[in-house]
């Protein structure tokens, strides 16, 4: 018996779930339990999800057990929006712009359980999102950009559709070193990487446009994705290409000339 196997069987003789998942979500930690709060996902209803939402950020603070009681919420949400009811999506979008981190990695495993039901269904929303704030942004490259969802061309090249615009924003952001910025380079600094390795014949072409922008942010951005080994196992000829070409650049603006 694996470990979801394990939790799942527990899961269905325990009758205090509260107590057995405080104890089992590995926090304080560096890592909370995924594995765990998948079961969770699969086995409890609305009513317990909608119960540990409440466990906001005041009640449950970063690092602490209780905030694995939000997390299975959240994440659980994502099943219930998969079966049909979409109206869970709203409160998706809310926890995009939780300022506990893990919080908003469990809206992108959320809605990547979306995208395994129904693909369509979530690039109609994440079209939304990415005209929504840094944070609801950031949410919608992070879910679409999961390499077990790409594998329809058109749904793909939608995929790169949303990246351009949430990549474009960057260019009109005045405040660079908040925390919600921050966090939307960060999630595009990877998230390119993995669209493009889907499907290279059109995302190379892409990446490249973004790769002669002058803004700062979208300049660091794309030499974060070069750096993925995903893209060197792609096509290492092109990677070491536009990885020595924006280095040279780079060297050039430190010196000044």
């Amino acid at each position: 018996m694996n470990k979801t196997d394990h939790y799942r069987a527990k899961l269905r003789t325990v009758k205090n779930w509260d107590a057995f998942l405080l104890k089992e979500s590995g926090l304080p930690g560096p890592r909370g339990n995924l594995e765990l709060a998948q079961v969770v996902a699969d086995e409890g209803d609305a009513a317990l999800y909608t119960r540990y939402l409440a466990f906001d950020a005041a009640r449950a603070p970063t690092n602490s057990p209780y905030e694995f009681l939000a997390f299975c919420g959240v994440v659980g949400l994502g099943r219930l929006v998969a079966e049909g009811q979409t109206q869970y999506l709203t409160n998706l979008r809310a926890c995009a712009s939780d300022p506990r981190w893990r919080i908003r990695e469990g809206v992108a495993m959320a809605l990547q359980r979306v995208g395994d039901r129904d693909m369509d269904l979530l690039l109609r929303e994440m079209r939304r999102w990415s005209a929504g704030n840094l944070l609801e942004q950031r949410a919608a490259a992070a879910a679409l950009c999961e390499p077990r969802l790409l594998h329809n061309r058109r749904q793909i090249e939608q995929v790169f559709g949303i990246l351009d615009d949430i990549t474009a924003c960057i260019a009109r952001v005045e405040n660079r070193k908040s925390d919600t910025f921050i966090a939307l380079r960060k999630g595009l600094g990877y998230c390119w990487s993995v669209a493009v390795a889907a499907l290279p014949e059109v995302g190379k072409s892409k990446m490249e446009q973004w790769l002669a922008s002058k803004d700062r942010d979208i300049a660091w951005i794309m030499r974060e994705n070069l750096k993925k080994n995903r893209l060197a196992r792609m096509d290492a000829s092109w990677v070491t290409k536009f990885k020595g070409a924006k280095d040279a650049k780079q060297a050039t603006r430190a010196k000044g000339l």
